[in-house]
This record gives structure tokens, C-alpha cells and sequence, in this order.
């Protein structure tokens, strides 16, 4: 099977998701793609990247929530994963004609330009420099980073570190940068009775085994006149994806709903002692507390039809409860201060414009996050 598919980071998000994906694309739509996951912080490979590599790139993942009132489990194994590199090969790649396609989650401050600085954006940048010079067809980006326009500000990051204007011209000739929304949520390792459940159905311990929801929905924003389903078959392989050249709705209404709630309970989850964010749904003061944050906070910043603001509230609030995700308030927590500023800022912003005042529950989820750090100094 041929490397397709460049990966930068190994986190569970990906693996459960673009990876899950290519699975689904290799076993039901002829896609016979690998990927190859390249580590973004080239220190030491991480221990999941070393247990991966070890396992010759296969896990599995675990789909497990409520579907219409049915408990539904779906164990599956993970084939198209070659492993994990601690840093890009840049020659080897570049001249590799095989290779089409880059993903990324490098966080929502991974995608800057910082002069000197060898970021995800500089490695992309060599390696396109490289590209040119082997006279291959370009590359197609689907950057998952939580950051509106990812595409288009990793697109903007690269030119700034390439200074042959000939090579500029060719990126924005050859090569596509696709903007795009990705929603699941991933719990990532089960919790412990549950793990030994799937080693004895398994009959093997798969220590990077991940955890997510059965829900799933990827939104990309696609020039005019590229057909990224004939080269990269999402649809075909039955995944919940839109094509558009507008995916501005489909992000706010999940961004502000869904991610941007994550980040207001996050530490007051964890003030209070609670771990999982099912526990945050579980107990009556925090359940009304977030109901508020969404209907009465976020619910008006959101230009969208009351009725499809309603039901997709009401679902998140429903995801949230998922008995199974598991989903630890401490891997939400990673990154708060850039998660506040990219998902929560917006809604405090318009929330102001609109009524003069500060949305007071999303600023107490600000004021748990300020003590947080406050403390850790």
C-alpha cells in the first residue's frame, strides 16, 4: 500500500478521525492509501508514537455512545497507519509521487509565523521548496488545527518563510489549501474496566487503543472547480462530509456551541472535582449552569434559524452526557489560553455588540481559567 497521505501529529483527534476515515476510504471506496504520521515536535517520540511504531502503525478504535436511544459499540482495527516519524524526512517526502495529501492538528497555535522559529508552517515550507525543485505535482492540505480559515492562514504562513517569488507562484498553482470544520468528540484511552473488556475481546492489550463517539461530521471548503472527492473519496466511503466553498455557518454554529462550551466548564469542572464532562451534565448546578451558557450566551450570537440552533444545541448537550465517551476535562484543558481566545472571544465580542454588557457565565469559565494559571506560577 503506497503513502498518500502525510500526517502532522499523532494525537488521538486524528488517529480517530482522519485516519478512521482513510480506513473507511481503503476498505469501501478503493482509496489504497497509507499514512504516514510525522511527529510536530521533533524533541522525542512520545510514548503513543513508540507503542504505535512498535505495533507496526495498527490500533484500533472504539465508537461508543447512544444513536437514537441504541447503545452502539463498534470495534475496529487500523490498518492504513505506516507510523510515526520524529521529524520530516523532507527529500524523501518531496520526491515521493505517491504522496498527495497533507492533514494536521498542530493545536490552534500551530499554525503562526514567527521568524527563526522552525514551526509546522517552516517544515511545510521546505518541504514545498523541495517539491518545486523535483518537479512533482503539488499537494493537497486538509489542516484540522480549530482555527477559522486553517487552510487559507497555513496557505498565508508558508509563503512567509519561502522567499523565491517562482516557488510562491507554484504553491499557489499547484498545490490546494482547503479550509475546513472537523467534529467528534475523543476521549481518547478507555477508561480501565473497559480496557481490559477490549483486550480479552481483542485478545491482545492495544495500549493505543482511542476512544470517540460514533458521531462525526467534516466540513471542507474547496476552490471552485476542484473535485476533491475523486482523489481523496470521503463520501463514496460513507462519511458524514460536506463539500463547500462557504463552510462559515457550519463552523460557528459548531465552534460556538459545542467547542466553545468545552472551554467555559472546562476548569470549573475541575474546581468543583469533577474529571469527566458527563459528570459536568450529571450534576444539576453545572447542567443548568452550561444550558444557560448555550441558550442564553452563545444561542444569540449564532445567525442561524431558531430551529436549527435548538437542534443542534440540544445534541451537543446529549454528546456531552454520552455515559461512554469518557471525555477527561484535562485534555480540554490543554491549551486554554489559545482554545479561549480562538473559540470563546468571538461570542464575548458579539455578545457585547449586541447588548452592552459581557455574557457573565462565559466570563466566569474565563475567571476559572485566569486562577488556573494564576496558581500554577
Amino acid at each position: 500500500m503506497k503513502t498518500k497521505v502525510l500526517q502532522f501529529g499523532e494525537g488521538n483527534f486524528l488517529r480517530c478521525f482522519v485516519d478512521w476515515m482513510v480506513q473507511k476510504m481503503n476498505d469501501k471506496a478503493g482509496f489504497d492509501g497509507a499514512v504516514q504520521i510525522i511527529q510536530p515536535i521533533d524533541v522525542e517520540l512520545s510514548v503513543p508514537s513508540k507503542i504505535l511504531n512498535d505495533r507496526g502503525g495498527k490500533y484500533h478504535t472504539c465508537l461508543r455512545g447512544l444513536v437514537g436511544n441504541r447503545t452502539v459499540e463498534e470495534i475496529e482495527e487500523i490498518t492504513c497507519v505506516k507510523g510515526v516519524d520524529l521529524a520530516i524526512n523532507t527529500e524523501k517526502y518531496a520526491n515521493d509521487p505517491d504522496i498527495r495529501f497533507i492533514v494536521s492538528n498542530t493545536t490552534e497555535a500551530g499554525i503562526q509565523y514567527v521568524k527563526g522559529v522552525d514551526t509546522f508552517p517552516a517544515k511545510v515550507a521546505r518541504l514545498l521548496t523541495a517539491r518545486y525543485e523535483a518537479k512533482l505535482p503539488g499537494f493537497v492540505f486538509i489542516p484540522c488545527e480549530l482555527i477559522e480559515h486553517n487552510g487559507d492562514k497555513l496557505h498565508a504562513c508558508v509563503r512567509k518563510y519561502i522567499t523565491n517569488p517562482a516557488i510562491n507562484e507554484w504553491i499557489d498553482r499547484e498545490c490546494v489549501f482547503c479550509s475546513t470544520l472537523v467534529d467528534r468528540i475523543v476521549a481518547g484511552r478507555p477508561d480501565p474496566s473497559s480496557e481490559e473488556r477490549y483486550a480479552q475481546q481483542l485478545g491482545e492489550k492495544d495500549e493505543v487503543l482511542v476512544c470517540g463517539e460514533p458521531f462525526h461530521f467534516f466540513v471542507i471548503e474547496v476552490p471552485a472547480g476542484f473535485d476533491l472527492e475523486a482523489e481523496f473519496p470521503l463520501k463514496a466511503a460513507g462519511i458524514n462530509v460536506v463539500y463547500t466553498q462557504d463552510m462559515q455557518p457550519y463552523r460557528t454554529r459548531k465552534v460556538r456551541f459545542l467547542n466553545a462550551t468545552h472551554t467555559t466548564l472546562v476548569y470549573l469542572g475541575l474546581e468543583k472535582g469533577f474529571t469527566e464532562v458527563a459528570q459536568c451534565i450529571e450534576d444539576k448546578e453545572m447542567n443548568l449552569f452550561l444550558r444557560k451558557v448555550i441558550f442564553d450566551e452563545i444561542f444569540p450570537t449564532v445567525d442561524l434559524p431558531n430551529s436549527e440552533k435548538i437542534e443542534y444545541a440540544e445534541s451537543v448537550l446529549e454528546r456531552f452526557a454520552n455515559p461512554f465517551a469518557h471525555h477527561k476535562l484535562t485534555s480540554i484543558a490543554l491549551n486554554s489560553a489559545a482554545k479561549w481566545k480562538a473559540r470563546c472571544l468571538p461570542v464575548v465580542a458579539d455578545y457585547y455588540r449586541m447588548y452592552g454588557k459581557m455574557p457573565e457565565r462565559m466570563m466566569l469559565g474565563y475567571d476559572a481559567i485566569a486562577r488556573h494559571f494564576d496558581n500554577a506560577q
